[in-house]
């Protein structure tokens, strides 16, 4: 694999990069694998590249029904952070933070993070009293957070409405926390799981499992069958289809998330906000000038990509009353993306009914933010054929059980 530098840049303006090598090859795929990966957003590539890193597994197909990073891994707000209240969720979340701040040296390849701070808002007395709860949690498990007072909150959003129809109560920092490019995010992995020997297969899409005495034996695709050691799906909000495919039911529902921009403006916002209560929204800056924001899902099961106009209507309606500047900035474009959410809105990493199948899937809004660790974890326990200390708690059992981790709150949104 090419390695990028100041002089690799150089010696290829000579050309006018028209000699770049490609970033990952297009195999054809084998007949059989160690492990398949359906699923070929950043989770499923992060996935992969941890089984060829950290297990040596690099016999490894990425089934992917378009094209990398075109599902909800290019449809997100692209923030991370860390600041969850439930042991469980800190641990993998602040795992996906630590393994951020150290992957573009990783790859060789900028995936543009940048930590900016994110900035949860309290809008009534019953947030504020929550917000300490929340930091004192989340300083416990060892992970920085401070509370903002009003003063304070006004020093970090100059722009912030203090006199509007929402009043200011306190704020709540994670200054670890920001942003990082989606896309680049997705094409680090698949380029470094690529140089590791795993096949990213683009253009494939299964259409069903080969099952025989309860254990998977192949994957059916529109490319023919592949047999599989093992399989892997990690597809985000069709997650139930899949599993319905292989015979089983998930206790989850799909909704479309929304998220629209405005026209680039001179920077102007340099953090990330978050805010709920009566102001349902949060919002970044992107480095082309955007005003990056993100809405609440809709109010009915969906896989549409687009979203309802209400949203978007009420998003904004609140938005400007906290920041009145943008009542004049114009939309560029709005979308929507498929967030798969459980009962008690945290993710499944689990062993299924099916053996040799494993699911990672109900993420809901938070699954950008958790690649690296959800990577990492459900590598490890794929590896082991067992699901590792961070992932063992989000296995299917917990519905059984009811040793839910209800973090129904963790969003700036209700989801």
């Amino acid at each position: 694999m090419l390695k990028y530098s100041l002089s690799a840049l150089a010696r290829n303006a000579r050309t006018y990069h028209q000699d770049w090598a490609r970033m990952w090859r297009a195999p054809t795929p084998k007949k059989e694998y160690d492990v398949v990966i359906v699923g070929g957003g950043a989770h499923g590539l992060a996935t992969a590249y941890y089984l060829a890193k950290n297990h040596g597994i690099n016999n490894v197909a990425i089934l992917e029904k378009g094209w990398i990073g075109g599902g909800n891994t290019g449809r997100n707000t692209t923030i991370i952070r860390s600041n969850y209240l439930y042991d469980e969720s800190a641990a993998i979340y602040e795992l996906a933070v630590r393994l951020y701040e150290g992957l573009s040296q990783d790859f060789n390849y900028n995936i543009m993070f940048s930590q900016r701070h994110v900035i949860n808002v309290a809008l009534s007395v019953h947030e504020m009293q929550e917000q300490h709860r929340r930091a004192a949690a989340i300083r416990g498990n060892g992970i920085d957070s401070e509370i903002l007072t009003v003063a304070q909150l006004k020093k970090y959003l100059p722009h912030l409405n203090m006199n509007g129809r929402f009043p200011i109560f306190s704020g709540l920092i994670q200054k670890r926390g920001g942003t990082a490019r989606h896309d680049a995010v997705a094409w680090g992995y698949a380029r470094g799981a690529d140089n590791m020997g795993v096949d990213i297969i683009q253009n494939c899409e299964v259409t069903g499992f080969e099952i025989t005495n309860g254990i998977v034996q192949a994957v059916q695709t529109s490319r023919g069958k592949i047999k599989a050691k093992k399989v892997g799906v990690v597809v985000a909000g069709h997650c139930s289809v899949l599993a319905d495919m292989a015979g089983f039911r998930l206790p989850i529902e799909s909704f479309p998330l929304q998220a629209f921009v405005s026209e680039p403006i001179k920077p102007i916002f340099n953090h990330v906000l978050m805010c709920g209560g009566g102001a349902h929204g949060y919002m970044s800056q992107s480095d082309k000038g955007e005003l990056v924001i993100g809405a609440g899902t809709d109010i009915y099961p969906s896989y549409s990509q687009r979203g309802g106009f209400d949203i978007i209507e009420e998003t904004v309606a609140s938005l400007q009353e906290l920041f009145p500047f943008i009542s004049r900035l114009r939309m560029l474009r709005q979308w929507g993306g498929i967030v798969d959410v459980t009962y008690d809105r945290s993710p499944i990493i689990s062993k299924t009914p099916v053996k040799n199948m494993f699911f990672n899937c109900g993420w809901g809004t938070g699954g950008f933010k958790a690649t690296p660790g959800s990577g990492h974890c459900f590598a490890a326990s794929i590896a082991a054929n067992q699901l590792n200390d961070v992932a063992a708690p989000f296995s299917l059992n917990r519905f059984y059980s009811g040793a839910l981790i209800d973090e129904g709150a963790a969003s700036a949104v209700a989801h």
